[in-house]
């Protein structure tokens, strides 16, 4: 076996398919030997019974008992050999006692024939064994004739003719010249065969050894199932040739899907073109599968100057997404205090410049219109949206909206009643997400009129959020995609690429609701729906509580 394993992959598949065609050779040959004994035992037994035959019916042997052996009975034996070629001819008594055959070493033996004794009256044939050497024998009845000395038919004695059947190794050594020619060609022709085998699987394999193929088998299935990323390969027509645990889990992929097309699976979608490279893709994109925002980045896997198929690691970003937008939330805080201190700055400078000019009066002015600005708009978000992490989020938005020239506009169809912590954290989550996009959009887009509306509305189980803007749309193509490829709306004017969005959808999508995007002739308008659970829903559900 040591041996064995030092061999390379080619010599020992020459030396299995030698072994293999020695096998076959030697099957062939003992078939061929045993369907030559049978022919010459099936051809010989018809012919020494028909000599046999001829033997009885000769007239000089039926002329009187052949226990009372004549003169004649050794000629006719002698010359039933000499002109048939057969290798034993004689004639025996009732009792089975050869009186004289071509053989006078048996003259006065007892031949084994039990068959021909026990009805003498019946010819028989068949193999015999007679001094260690098996021959093919056929025994017929010598009757006598009707009309000698008016006595009735009887018999006279048994005529035998036999043939020595040659053995296994003499038939071999006839048929070994036709064996030869023919097995030596198959030999020849397995032999090619074998080794244009070999060089083929040594193709197929890269000029890899077994022992070199295990290794990196093992070595791969410890790496691939270690990482902290999921890991799928692909082949040139899309089948899955390799997946770690976790990329399978984050895809929702059956126990073994090894074999299977991505079709079949029933990948289809945003997720079938990034892993399938149906067109063009940054190294890393966003896709939403089952609940999850992966980021996905593949690669081709090149040999020789082909592509033989791709590698896709997969990173779980739903985590990181969410605390994302909690930083989101507290970057925005962080945001707004920035721009009131930047515009109170302003206006500081304002207030100094007309002391120090003394328009005292126009100060007072001044300071009054911006108290009743101010006290405007957090008394109309106060008032229509009583969620105070909402109104928050959006005075925070107005801020910041202001400081890049943008005006946040308030519906006066606007309300929002305080809910309960989980759902104002998602309302908020994804208000804030569709604003920032509507603000980029509207930068972007440049001009005067830059603006960015937003409407809530409400019913007992659900909120509707309406934000739109000013901008340039959404790209028709794109419009039933954006959320499904996780763009922002900078992503689908050739910007990069982000999740905003994607956990947008996701977020609506786990309370039972949807994002939609549309244009409309001022811009773009997003509508998102989702189910949420009112604050008053606790009180009233405590125990003790009294329902209206």
């Amino acid at each position: 076996m040591r041996i064995v394993g030092k061999l390379s992959l080619a010599t020992q598949l020459v030396l299995v398919q030698l072994i293999l065609i020695a096998a076959v050779l030697l099957a062939v040959s003992a078939v061929s030997v045993e369907q030559t004994r049978a022919a010459f035992e099936r051809v010989e037994g018809r012919r020494v019974l028909a000599l046999a035959e001829n033997l009885a019916a000769n007239p000089t042997v039926r002329l009187r008992p052949v226990d009372r052996a004549g003169s004649a009975l050794p000629a006719v034996v002698t010359t039933l050999q000499s002109t048939t070629g057969v290798d034993l001819a004689g004639v025996a008594g009732l009792g089975g006692t050869m009186v004289v055959s071509t053989d006078p070493r048996l003259d006065g033996t007892t031949i084994p024939w039990p068959d021909a004794l026990t009805n003498p009256n019946r010819s028989w044939s068949g193999l015999i064994e007679i001094r260690n050497l098996e021959y093919v024998a056929a025994v017929v009845p010598i009757l006598s004739n009707p009309d000698q000395d008016g006595q009735p038919i009887r018999p006279l004695g048994l005529a035998i003719a036999a043939q020595q059947n040659p053995s296994r190794w003499s038939a071999l050594a006839t048929a070994a010249p036709t064996l030869l020619t023919y097995l030596g060609s198959a030999m020849v022709f397995g032999l090619v065969g074998s080794l244009l085998l070999a060089r083929w699987i040594k193709r197929q394999t890269l000029g890899m050894e077994p022992a070199d193929m295990v290794a990196l088998a093992e070595q791969r299935e410890a790496i691939f199932s270690g990482i902290a990323e999921g890991v799928i390969a692909l082949d040139t027509r899309d089948r899955i040739t390799f997946v770690n645990p976790l990329a399978a889990a984050l895809l929702s992929l059956p126990a073994s899907p090894i074999g299977q097309s991505l079709t079949e699976l029933g990948i289809g979608g945003r997720l079938h073109d990034v892993l399938a490279a149906t067109r063009d893709h940054d190294p890393d994109e966003v896709v939403i599968r089952a609940g999850r925002v992966l980021v996905l980045n593949r690669m081709p896997v090149v040999h020789d100057g082909r592509q033989i198929g791709s590698v896709t690691t997969l990173r779980d970003r739903t985590q990181l997404a969410k605390v994302e937008s909690e930083l989101g939330a507290f970057r925005g805080t962080t945001n707004m205090l920035r721009a009131q201190a930047h515009e109170f700055a302003n206006q500081l400078h304002t207030i100094s410049g007309l002391i120090e000019i003394g328009e005292y009066d126009e100060v007072v002015r001044f300071v009054d219109t911006l108290v009743e600005k101010r006290t405007s708009l957090d008394l109309t978000i106060a008032r229509r949206v009583e969620d105070r992490s909402v109104a928050a989020l959006l005075v925070a938005k107005a801020a910041l909206a202001a400081e890049k020239k943008v005006d946040l506009r308030i519906s006066d169809r606007t309300g929002l009643s305080p809910l309960r912590t989980e759902s104002s954290f998602d309302v908020a989550t994804v208000l804030g997400n569709l604003i920032d996009n509507g603000i980029d959009a509207v930068v972007s887009e440049g001009g005067d009129d830059r603006w960015v509306g937003v409407e809530i509305r409400q019913s007992d189980t659900s909120v509707e959020l309406l934000v739109s803007d000013s901008g340039p749309g959404i790209d028709a193509k794109l419009a039933t995609e954006v959320f499904e490829h996780g763009y922002t709306t900078k992503a689908a004017l050739g910007g990069e690429r982000g999740i905003g969005l994607a956990l947008t959808r996701l977020i609506c999508n786990r309370r039972g609701g949807e994002v939609v995007a549309e244009n409309t002739p001022e811009g773009a308008r997003f509508i998102a729906r989702m189910s949420v659970a009112l604050a008053s829903d606790v009180a009233t559900s405590a125990p003790g509580a009294v329902r209206p």
